[in-house]
C-alpha cells in the first residue's frame, strides 16, 4: 500500500512538474524581455528575505507532523484531532508573527538593495509578504493530506492554480508590463487555492471538524517541545546556509547579478524539483515505514532510496554541467551567462546536497532532531564567514564556494553519523565506502558524457538536442550496466515493471469499456 500511494503521488507530481516547467520557461522569457534583469533580481532578493521571516515557523510544523505518523498509521482519530487542533493554533500564531516581523523590516529594505532602479519596491514587498502569510492559515490541512499519503490531491490543486496563475501573469506582462499587477494575481490565486484545499480536507476527513475537548498527553507534548527547540536551531542555520545567497550577492555585488544567477537557480531548481516529486512523495511513506517496520527493513529500503538518489542527482548534475550554458546562450543570449567555474561549483553543491537527501529523510522521519541541533548554526557561521570574505576577494563565485565548503565541514559527515548510530545502529564506515564508490561511478559517467558531447559539431538548437540525447543515454546506460545485478536495482526494476503493468491493465480495461458501449 505504501508503494502504491508513493507511485500515485510521484506520477501526479511528475506530470505537475512537467506542466510547471513548461509554463515557467514561457513566463521567465516574457518576464526578461518585458521587465529586465533587475526585476528578476528584486524577485529573487525579496523571496530570500521572506524566507528569513518564515523562520518564525521554527520547525513547529515538522515536529507536529512527525507526531502524526503513528496515530495516522493506527487510525487513532482522537489523537489526530488533538494534534491537528494544536497544529492549527500554532500556525495562526505564526501567521501573525511573520506579518508583524515583515512590517518591522519594511523601513530597512534599502540596505539590502544595491544599484537598483526598480520603483515601488515597498509596495512589491508588501504583496510578497501577503502571499507568504496567507498559506499559514491553511497549511495544516495540506500537511495532513501529505501525512496520509494523499499528496497527489495537493499536487493536482496546485497544478491547476499554477496553470491559471501563470497564464494570467503572462498576459499581464505582455499587455501591461505591470509588475505589481503581475504579483497581485498570485495573491488572488493563493487565497482561492488554500480555501478549496481546506474544504476538500474537511469533506474527506469529517472527524477533523468536530470540537476537540481532549488535551494532548504529556509525553507527546514534551517530545513536540523538545523537537521544536531542535528544529528551530536547524531551520535558522539552514536559512543562513541556503537562504542568504541572494542577499549577499545583492549587498556585495549588485541586484543585476542576482538576476543573472536567478536564471541558473531556476534551471537547477527545476531539476531539483523533479527529484523532489519522487523523494518528497516517498517521504511520508518512509515515515510510515519507520513508524511500523523493523530496523532491518528500513535499512534495506534506505539502500534502494540511496541508489535512486545517486542515479537522479548525478544524472542531473552531469546534464546541467554540459548543456546549461549552451541552453541559456540560445534561450536568452550570451550576456546572461556566468563563468564556467561558477557553474562547476553550483553543480558540486547541487550533487552534494542531493546525495544527503536519502540519509536526511531517514533522520527526519525517525525523529532524530535533537542530537544535531547546533550543527546547522555552526555550518551557517562557516558559510557566512567564508562567503563574505571570498565575495570581497574574488566576487560572485565566493558566495557559492562558501556554501559548498560549509556543507562539507558539517552535514556531510554529521547527518550519516547520527542516522547510523541512532537508527541503523551500524558502523558509519559502510556509508562512506558506498558514497566514495558512487562518486567514482558518477565521475566516470561525467567524463564519458562530456567527451561524447564534445564530438557534436552541429551548432544551434539541433546541436543542443544531440548533446541532450548524449546526456540522457550515456550515464543511464552506464548505470544499468554497473548496477543491474544489485538487489537495489532489482527492487527498483520490480516497482517499475509493476507500474507499467498496472498502467497497461487500466488502458485495456478502458478500451474494453469503450468497445462494450
Amino acid at each position: 500500500m505504501r508503494i502504491k500511494h508513493s507511485l500515485i503521488n510521484i506520477s501526479t507530481g511528475l506530470v505537475n512538474q512537467i506542466i510547471i516547467t513548461s509554463l515557467s520557461f514561457i513566463s521567465r522569457t516574457v518576464f526578461i524581455y518585458t521587465l529586465g534583469v533587475e526585476y528578476l533580481g528584486i524577485n529573487g532578493l525579496l523571496t530570500n528575505i521572506l524566507a528569513m521571516l518564515s523562520l518564525a515557523e521554527a520547525g513547529i510544523g515538522a515536529s507536529i507532523m512527525y507526531s502524526l505518523y503513528k496515530p495516522v498509521a493506527e487510525n487513532d482519530q482522537q489523537k489526530i484531532s488533538v494534534l491537528m487542533q494544536l497544529y492549527k493554533r500554532a500556525y495562526l500564531v505564526i501567521a501573525v508573527v511573520v506579518f508583524l516581523l515583515g512590517l518591522a523590516l519594511l523601513p530597512f529594505l534599502d540596505y539590502f538593495i544595491k544599484d537598483s532602479n526598480v520603483e515601488n519596491v515597498h509596495v512589491i514587498y508588501l504583496i510578497f509578504l501577503f502571499n507568504t502569510v496567507v498559506p499559514y492559515f491553511y497549511l495544516h490541512k495540506n500537511s495532513f493530506l501529505n501525512v496520509c499519503q494523499k499528496g497527489y490531491i495537493v499536487t493536482i490543486m496546485y497544478s491547476a492554480s499554477a496553470i491559471l496563475s501563470t497564464g494570467l501573469k503572462i498576459g499581464i506582462l505582455h499587455f501591461t508590463k505591470n509588475y505589481i499587477l503581475y504579483l497581485a494575481i498570485d495573491s488572488v490565486i493563493t487565497v482561492a487555492t488554500s480555501l478549496i484545499l481546506a474544504k476538500l480536507v474537511n469533506k474527506r476527513y469529517p472527524f477533523l471538524r468536530k470540537k476537540v475537548t481532549e488535551k494532548l498527553d504529556e509525553e507527546t507534548k514534551a517530545n513536540i517541545i523538545k523537537n521544536i527547540k531542535a528544529i528551530m536551531l536547524q531551520n535558522v542555520g539552514n536559512y543562513l546556509i541556503v537562504g542568504t545567497d541572494n542577499i549577499l550577492i545583492s549587498s556585495f555585488v549588485s541586484v543585476a547579478a542576482v538576476g543573472l544567477y536567478s536564471n541558473y537557480h531556476m534551471l537547477i531548481e527545476i531539476c531539483r524539483n523533479f527529484t523532489y516529486q519522487i523523494f518528497n512523495n516517498m517521504y511520508h511513506s518512509i515515515g510510515n515505514l519507520v513508524a511500523k517496520e523493523s530496523t532491518e527493513k528500513v535499512y534495506s529500503v534506505y539502500k534502494v532510496y540511496l541508489l535512486l538518489n545517486f542515479w537522479l542527482y548525478s544524472f542531473f548534475a552531469i546534464s546541467l554541467c554540459i548543456i546549461l550554458d549552451p541552453f541559456i546562450r540560445l534561450w536568452i543570449g550570451s550576456k546572461f551567462l556566468l563563468s564556467k567555474s561558477i557553474l562547476i561549483v553550483l553543480m558540486l553543491t547541487f550533487y552534494e546536497r542531493g546525495m544527503r537527501n536519502a540519509i536526511t529523510t531517514i533522520k527526519t522521519t525517525a525523529g532524530v532532531f535533537y542530537a544535531d541541533r547546533y550543527g546547522p548554526l555552526v555550518q551557517a557561521a562557516v558559510n557566512l564567514v567564508i562567503s563574505i570574505v571570498l565575495v570581497k576577494q574574488i566576487g560572485l563565485i565566493g558566495v557559492f564556494i562558501g556554501t559548498l565548503v560549509s556543507s562539507l565541514v558539517i552535514p556531510f559527515w554529521l547527518t550519516p553519523y547520527l542516522v547510523y548510530k541512532h537508527v541503523f545502529q551500524m558502523s558509519i564506515f559502510s556509508h562512506f565506502t558506498k558514497y566514495v564508490y558512487y562518486a567514482m561511478v558518477g565521475l566516470t559517467a561525467f567524463i564519458l558524457t562530456y567527451w561524447s558531447s564534445q564530438l557534436v559539431v552541429i551548432g544551434g538548437w539541433w546541436g543542443l538536442i544531440l548533446q541532450s540525447m548524449i546526456c540522457i543515454c550515456v550515464p543511464n546506460v552506464l548505470y544499468v550496466v554497473i548496477f543491474k545485478n544489485t538487489n537495489e536495482f532489482q527492487y527498483l526494476r520490480g516497482i517499475l515493471v509493476g507500474l507499467l503493468s498496472l498502467g497497461l491493465q487500466r488502458l485495456k480495461s478502458q478500451k474494453g469499456i469503450k468497445s462494450s458501449i
